[in-house]
C-alpha cells in the first residue's frame, strides 16, 4: 500500500475517533436546564410610611403575591420629595430601578407634566369597577398614567337618633347644604339643642372642610373664585348653619368623643377622627356623602395611584402587581390592615359587617357621586402650605364666628392668597 493511502486512511480514522468520543462525551456530561430565577421588582411609594404600616406591607400584604407569581417585591417607603427626586433623576439617567412607584395624585403631578410615567392604556384589570371620579383622575393627555390605589376622605356621620329629623323629602345619602342647614334646625325646634358639630378647634382640621367642600360645591372653584358673588352666598349659608351647631366646636380638634357622647348627632371631619367613635358603637351611626352646593358636591379626595416609570424594568411584573393591589379582595385587606379605604364599587361590598363597612359604604358612596367635585390638597407651596391653610380658617374664624363683614374679609383674605400664589408659582389645586 502506498504511503499516500495510507495517509488517507489514517485522517480518515482520527476523524471517526474524533466524533465518537464527542458521542461519548455528550453522554457522559449531559446538559442541565437551569431554571430561571424568579423576578424581583422595586416597589417605591410615599405611602404606608409608619413602621407599623409598612411591617403590614412587608409580611401581609406582599408575601401572598410573591406566593402566586414568584415575583419577589422590595418594598421601598420614601418621604415626598426624595420619591419624586429619584424617579425623575432614574428617567432621566435611562437607569430606572423603581418597577411600581404608589403615591398620592400630587406626588405624581411634575411627573405627569415632563411625561416620565408609562402609558398603562388598556391594562388588564378584570372584575372589578373603578369609582368613575378617581378613573377619570388617572388619565393625562389622553394616557392613563397612573392606576387608582385606595383612598382616605373626609365625611358626614351621623347618630341614628338624628334621622327621625331629615326634612321632608331629603334623601340622606344625596342631602344639600340647605337639607343640612334645616335638618340641624329641625333638630334644634324639636329639643332645644344645638346638635351640628365641627372640628373648628386649635388643631381641628376645619380648613378642608372650606377650601374643599364648601367652595368647590358653591362657587366650583378651591381658589379661583374665592372672592366672587357666588362666595360671598356660601358664607351666608355658612352663617346660618352656625345657629344650630354646638358652641364647643371652636374647641373640638376631632370629632370622634363628641359624637360618642352625644353632645353632637351630625358631625363632619376625617374619616380617621371619628373611627373610634364607630368601632365603639357601630349601630348607633350612619356615615353619609358630605352636601352638595349649587355647583355639585364638592369633597376632598385623598387619593393614591399606582405608576410604572418610563424606562422602568420588569413591566410586565409590574402590571401583575398593579392588578394584585387593586382586586375587591386585597382592596379588602388593605382597608382591615391599614384604613385606607377602596377605590373598586365591589369592594365596600366585599367587606365584613361591622364599622370599617360602615365607613367604606358612607365613602364610595360620597366618591361615587354622580354630582362629585373631587378637590385636592394644595401642592406645590412648599413651606409655605401652613399659610394657605391659615387663610381659610381665619376667614371662617372672622366670618361666621367673629360676625365680620363677609366681603371685608373676603377682599383682604383674597389679596393674601393670591399673593401667596404668585410667590411660589405653584399651581391652583383641582378644581382650580
Amino acid at each position: 500500500m502506498s504511503k499516500k493511502n495510507i495517509l488517507a486512511m489514517l485522517i480518515m480514522a482520527t476523524m471517526v475517533l474524533s466524533a465518537f468520543s464527542g458521542c461519548i462525551g455528550e453522554k457522559e456530561t449531559p446538559t442541565t436546564t437551569t431554571a430561571p430565577k424568579p423576578s424581583a421588582i422595586v416597589f417605591n411609594s410615599t405611602q404606608l410610611r409608619p413602621p407599623p404600616e409598612t411591617e403590614w406591607v412587608t409580611t401581609k400584604l406582599l408575601p401572598q403575591f410573591e406566593k402566586e407569581t414568584g415575583i419577589k417585591v422590595t418594598f421601598v417607603p420614601e418621604e415626598y420629595v426624595p420619591f419624586e427626586s429619584r424617579l425623575i433623576g432614574e428617567v432621566e439617567s435611562g437607569n430606572v430601578k423603581v418597577s411600581v412607584a404608589g403615591g398620592l395624585y400630587g406626588d405624581f403631578s411634575l411627573l405627569m407634566e415632563k411625561e416620565y410615567l408609562t402609558d398603562l392604556t388598556g391594562i388588564d384589570l378584570p372584575n372589578r369597577t373603578f369609582i368613575k371620579t378617581f378613573w377619570d383622575l388617572s388619565f393625562y393627555k389622553g394616557k392613563q398614567v397612573f392606576v387608582p390605589w385606595m383612598q382616605a376622605t373626609y365625611i358626614l356621620v351621623a347618630n341614628k337618633k338624628a334621622l327621625e329629623y331629615l326634612p321632608e323629602g331629603a334623601d340622606m345619602n344625596a342631602l344639600t347644604y340647605d337639607q343640612l342647614i334645616e335638618w340641624a334646625k329641625n333638630i334644634y325646634e324639636a329639643t332645644g339643642q344645638k346638635k351640628f358639630g365641627l372640628p373648628a378647634g386649635p388643631k381641628g382640621l376645619l380648613h378642608r372642610f372650606v377650601h374643599g367642600y364648601l367652595y368647590p360645591s358653591y362657587t366650583g372653584k378651591t381658589v379661583a373664585n374665592f372672592n366672587t358673588p357666588e362666595a360671598v352666598t356660601m358664607w351666608e349659608k355658612m352663617k346660618e348653619l352656625w345657629k344650630y351647631t354646638h358652641p364647643s366646636s371652636p374647641m373640638w380638634d376631632a370629632m370622634g368623643e363628641p359624637l360618642l357622647a352625644e353632645d353632637v348627632w351630625i358631625a363632619w371631619d376625617h374619616t380617621a377622627r371619628f373611627k373610634n367613635a364607630i368601632e365603639e358603637k357601630p349601630d348607633d351611626f350612619v356615615v353619609l356623602p358630605s352636601p352638595a352646593g349649587p355647583k355639585g358636591r364638592g369633597f376632598i379626595t385623598v387619593i393614591a395611584g399606582l405608576a410604572v416609570p418610563k424606562g422602568a424594568p420588569h413591566i410586565d411584573e409590574a402590571k401583575k402587581l398593579i392588578e394584585y393591589l387593586t382586586r375587591p379582595e386585597t382592596q379588602v385587606e388593605i382597608t382591615k390592615g391599614v384604613g385606607f379605604f377602596p377605590v373598586v364599587e365591589e369592594a365596600a361590598v366585599e367587606l365584613p359587617e361591622g364599622p370599617l363597612k360602615v365607613i367604606a359604604e358612607g365613602v364610595v358612596a360620597q366618591s361615587g357621586a354622580s354630582d362629585a367635585i373631587p378637590a385636592m390638597l394644595p401642592i406645590g407651596l412648599g413651606e409655605k402650605a401652613g399659610e394657605f391653610s391659615t387663610i381659610y380658617k381665619e376667614t371662617f374664624y372672622s366670618i361666621v364666628i367673629d360676625g365680620e363683614p363677609i366681603e371685608d374679609v373676603l377682599s383682604a383674605r383674597w389679596a393674601e392668597l393670591k399673593a401667596l400664589y404668585e410667590e411660589t408659582g405653584a399651581p391652583y389645586p383641582a378644581p382650580g
